[in-house]
């Protein structure tokens, strides 16, 4: 068997309707709309049944050819697919090169995109619960503290933003407050200023602005005037692009606390890391993490501060358990104890909980601390969590099938139909095919790849996998031309062809083709090895 290995683009239907090439001329285009005109006008049929069934696949056939023959409408059906054309994507003057044309249309969806943002705000906050089992033990109860932030970013025009915050904290009888407000205005497209204002324990009035340097580099410079003593802070900030996946930041501040600090970021698909050298009046330390992403879901972190004030190590992990949820959990060992840190993340929302186990740094302790923790989660995900995500994607896949069942059964109604109207013309190519000894099809399959090769073994079929298969002998005997050639086009949606399906949503599939050319028998399976 030759096996002939293909991938299809969801976004190609309407080639595929008109069974021509993503890169097809409008001559090309207008030749394949005539000839399935000719089949499936509705004049030329008498039979109010008939009538009906070309009525609908001439609409199709119709539809297509009216985006592929205009020349803008291509341009973006190509770019944004029917996405683009149903959202009012509109090209303004006429573009001739293909890269401004996709200049244009990202130009456009940002437009729209900002649009949809600006009508919305965007509220985060966190809260804090400290946590400390040495002060429990003692009998000073178990909450060492508790702090709560909260901020609301409105985007008041394309080019003002503003955000209110506030950030209330208690630690055993002492509690404090502060509550900021921040204008930011867009100058340009290469600087901003922020206008900011804070009340509460460290009231202050300050203004910062940015500028892009270059496209690598960005300036922001900022002055704050407390309003409790009168001090003066000055800062100074250099930010610089040295490639594709890092950025080095040189930050000076002038004031009572005056410091200079060193940091650089790196981020890629995989892997994160950033690092910190800060020298001050007040402190000197240095700082760093590293993340690793071990899949879409899932990813460790380590983590370690030293300095005047600070000595810790912290390493641990956390994994996505929904679209927007996460939980993280990090083992912290230092100069203040031995803790815990346990994170939920929902959407811009975070519930931290800092948990202190030990004042003292004790080998043995430290070691359980950490080696109990991780061998309970391998344990709770091996036995607990994949079970149970494993039968919910399951259940997802059950239900999936069950709502698209309905869905395949009209497909396949629409595609018989579009069969019987093709069936007068496919006979009379088979015939002349089969007088002068050309290609002949004599079966041709369409649907779900596995059921076919359990099939081709000599398993029984059931009903439910006759259901994921579909006969296209018909469609693929008109689509043979006069000169005994078929021809599949590459980057199209195969099951978009008139007479075809997807019989099987969502599962790999393959095109089955058993003919005959000059009398010998022959056989190729088209492999799709994604749902198309």
């Amino acid at each position: 068997m030759e096996a002939l290995h293909s991938s299809d683009s969801s976004e190609r239907e309407l080639y595929a309707i008109l069974h021509v090439s993503p890169v097809a001329s409008d001559e090309d285009i207008r030749k394949a709309y005539r000839q399935w005109a000719q089949v499936y006008h509705p004049d030329k049929y008498l039979d109010p049944q008939m009538k009906e069934m070309a009525t609908e696949n001439f609409q199709r056939i119709r539809d297509a050819y009216e985006v592929l023959s205009d020349e803008h409408k291509r341009e973006i059906y190509d770019v944004y697919g029917m996405e683009g054309l149903k959202t009012g994507y509109e090209l303004g003057q006429k573009l001739s090169k293909p890269e401004e044309v996709k200049e244009e249309l990202e130009r456009l969806r940002r437009r729209k995109e900002e649009e949809r943002v600006f009508g919305h705000s965007r509220p985060t906050g966190s809260l804090l619960a400290n946590i400390s089992v040495p002060q429990y033990l003692d009998g000073d109860g178990i909450l060492r503290g508790m702090a709560m932030y909260s901020e609301l970013q409105s985007q008041l025009s394309k080019r003002n933003l503003m955000s209110i915050a506030g950030n209330l904290s208690v630690v055993s009888n002492t509690g404090t407050g502060s509550a900021s407000a921040l204008l930011r205005h867009q100058i340009s497209s290469a600087s901003s200023i922020e206008f900011m204002a804070t009340a509460g324990l460290r009231a202050l009035l300050g203004v910062q602005t940015s500028r892009q340097l270059s496209q690598h580099s960005m300036a922001t410079s900022g002055i704050a005037i407390s309003l409790r003593d009168g001090s003066v802070n000055l800062s100074n900030a250099w930010t610089r692009q040295l490639s594709e996946t890092t950025a080095a930041n040189i930050q000076l501040t002038l004031g009572p606390e005056s410091s200079i600090s060193v940091s650089w970021h790196k981020k890629d698909e995989k892997t994160s890391a950033a690092g910190e050298l800060k020298f001050g009046t007040a402190s000197l330390g240095a700082s760093g993490h590293y993340t690793h992403h071990f899949s879409a879901k899932s990813h460790g972190r380590v983590a370690g501060r030293i300095g005047s004030t600070a000595l810790e190590f912290e390493i641990g992990g956390g994994r996505r358990i929904s679209e927007f949820s996460s939980v993280r959990l990090f083992y912290i060992i230092g100069i203040q104890g031995i803790s815990w840190r346990f994170e939920l993340h929902r959407g811009g929302q975070k519930l931290l909980i800092p948990v202190l186990l030990f004042r003292e740094l004790n080998a043995l302790i430290a070691a359980g601390a950490f080696v109990i923790p991780s061998s309970l989660y391998f344990l709770v995900k091996k036995y607990v969590v994949k079970p149970y995500y494993r039968k919910r994607e399951q259940q997802k896949m059950l239900d999936k099938m069950a709502k698209s069942s309905i869905q395949v059964q009209e497909a396949r109604k629409a595609a018989e139909k579009a069969q019987k109207l093709l069936e007068v013309v496919s006979n009379r190519k088979k015939n002349k095919q089969s007088e002068k000894a050309g290609l002949v099809i004599t079966k041709a399959v369409y649907g779900n790849l596995e059921e076919m090769k359990r099939t081709e073994c000599g398993e029984q079929p059931s009903d439910e996998v006759f259901s994921q298969i579909l006969d296209v002998t018909l469609p693929l005997s008109f689509l043979v031309t006069h000169t005994g050639q078929l021809k599949l086009h590459e980057g199209i949606k195969k099951s978009g062809i008139m007479g075809f399906c997807d019989p099987c949503p969502g599962l790999p599939k393959q095109l089955l083709v058993l003919y005959t050319f000059h009398g010998n028998d022959h056989q190729v399976c088209i492999l799709r090895l994604f749902a198309c």
